[in-house]
């Protein structure tokens, strides 16, 4: 009987405490599609561009415009779109934590344990309690093993694409269990290039770059603190982007090759940025003037480190004055989560990068995408030009005008075709050299549709990984085989190294260097992307 009652203690203990966590039950609503006259189930999964997603029962999800739903069904998207605004901006990123060890209910459960520990001692035969302490021992770690539990580290997609949607029209968004992606030309919706001084400009022009699935941008959903902070010096990160401005440009080392202050060097235009050698725009300092030109909200993120967190501007989530930042140019948020903060003055964004991240033989932060280069002349700065204007012309291109030595006349002028032909046209004032490159076709970023949804990360699995001969690829149990129109792997780069039109079930890749590659699987009616690595 004593034995009896021991266990039906311990099992109404674990019962009340070891299962009251999680409760992920989603209820469906009956939504009318007033447009098409017909019912269907499912429950709310995001509005973006003027999109509901709703997904069944089934976990299969259907997309209809805003306007197709009934009024009663439109506010409710309002409403709950209203509501995942409000949880983003006072908790926008979820804690990688364990439940703390004093929580009130755990001391209450072991007070409880130990008392009736000391009842049933007091009372059992001595030479039969050794058989109850297994049993009690048993109980007492089920029942606390309740509140151990791991939340998972991320970062609410939801949260990112409330900044970057701002710019929707030129940036889209895309994300699946490890990246949120970012789709752009790096081109912004600014001036560029003026301001550049006299002796900083190295006669490159901006030039649209295809920033675009797969060779896109991608900011870690599950951002890990680094033990020692890589510092954004003279000495790290000076090859590629550190972090993404939410208006699709990259924000680069605000340090040169050379290890000077780019800034003060005079060698950015008024909003921070310039071309590199790619004749790709890029930053190398904060983009405050999103927030002053009132493109950008002051109580979201203006950029994301490629490390996974988040860069605002003077003001904190909640739209109090910035708090003192430590020496990483930043700090812990009311929410214990950490994000930097953009300033007038080095190191302007990030001091050092808080997160883990891979930095290559490059000193590049990887993986990032590539923009492929037109013109492969070794420019070098133009000593005595002042740029006085760089306008969009109606062929692809930029007409950037200048003095040199306060003479004007002086232009470097091109333009391109869809298809990639890019004409030159150097101006002085006593001449034009024309000059033809090839270069990569003009591209148009996606607008978020369902063939560009890659959260679907249950939709089919990829083992092992790492791996290094085959690579075996299992679709979940709806999927028809049929349906797979194809199955493609590229490298970080973007480029293309394999493609199957069917499905197959594995994929010899014994031919492919080590490293990280992506896999793509695409069907009537979705387009999925995993990470693989070959070792």
């Amino acid at each position: 009987m004593k034995k009896f009652t021991l266990l039906l203690f311990i099992l109404l203990y674990n019962f009340a405490f070891s299962h009251s966590i999680d409760n992920n039950e989603i209820g469906l609503r009956h939504w009318f599609i007033q447009k098409e006259n017909k019912f269907i189930d499912g429950s709310f999964m995001m509005f973006k561009n003027g999109v509901v997603y709703i997904e069944d029962a089934n976990k299969v999800i259907t997309k209809f415009p805003f306007t197709y739903l009934s009024n009663q069904d439109q506010a409710f998207v309002n409403k709950k779109n209203d509501w995942i605004k409000r949880i983003n901006i006072i908790s926008p990123q979820k804690k990688s934590t364990i439940q703390r060890v004093f929580d009130y209910k755990f001391w209450i459960i072991l007070f409880s344990l130990s008392l009736f520990g000391l009842w049933i001692y007091s009372l059992s035969d001595r030479k039969k309690l050794k058989y109850l302490y297994p049993v009690f021992f048993i109980g007492i770690t089920m029942s606390l093993y309740g509140f151990t539990k791991k939340i998972l580290s991320t970062t609410d997609p939801a949260f990112l694409n409330s900044a970057f949607s701002q710019f929707s029209s030129t940036v889209s968004t895309t994300y699946d269990a490890n990246y949120f992606y970012v789709n752009s030309t790096g081109i912004p919706n600014h001036q560029m290039m003026v301001g550049i001084s006299n002796t900083g400009w190295q006669q490159q022009v901006p030039v649209s770059k295809c920033y675009i699935n797969p060779n896109h941008w991608s900011i870690p959903l599950n951002p890990v603190l680094a033990a020692n902070p890589v510092p954004v010096s003279a000495s790290h990160f000076l090859k590629g982007a550190i972090a993404m401005a939410i208006n699709g440009v990259p924000i680069f080392n605000y340090h040169t090759n050379t290890g000077i202050d780019s800034y003060l060097d005079g060698q950015l235009d008024n909003y921070g940025g310039h071309c590199g050698k790619g004749d790709d725009y890029h930053y190398h300092t904060a983009p405050l003037h999103l927030i002053t030109l009132g493109q950008a909200s002051q109580t979201l993120p203006i950029a994301f480190g490629l490390d996974g967190y988040a860069v605002y501007g003077s003001q904190e989530p909640n739209g109090s004055s910035m708090s003192t930042l430590d020496a990483n140019h930043g700090h812990n948020g009311t929410n214990g989560v950490y994000h930097y903060h953009g300033t007038t003055t080095a190191p302007y964004m990030i001091g050092k990068m808080v997160g883990q991240v891979t930095e290559d033989a490059n000193l590049q932060i990887i993986p990032q995408p590539q923009g492929a280069p037109v013109r492969n002349e070794n420019w070098t700065p133009l000593t005595g030009a002042l740029i006085t204007s760089c306008v969009a012309n109606a062929n692809y291109g930029y007409n950037t005008s200048y003095s040199l030595n306060g003479i004007a006349g002086y232009a470097t002028n091109y333009t391109a075709t869809a298809a990639g032909l890019y004409t030159f046209k150097y101006v002085t004032p006593t001449g034009t050299t024309n000059t033809n490159y090839n270069g990569p076709a003009q591209c148009t970023v996606p607008s978020l549709g369902f063939n560009e949804i890659t959260f679907f990360d249950n939709l089919f699995t990829i083992f092992p990984n790492p791996t290094s001969d085959v690579l075996n690829i299992k679709l979940r149990k709806d999927i028809n085989e049929k349906d797979i129109q194809c199955i493609s792997i590229y490298d970080f780069k973007g480029n293309l190294i394999s493609k199957n039109d069917n499905y197959k079930s594995n994929i010899d890749i014994k031919n492919l260097s080590k490293g990280t590659y992506i896999i793509k699987i695409i069907s009537a009616k979705f387009e999925v992307t995993k990470k693989l690595m070959i070792d």
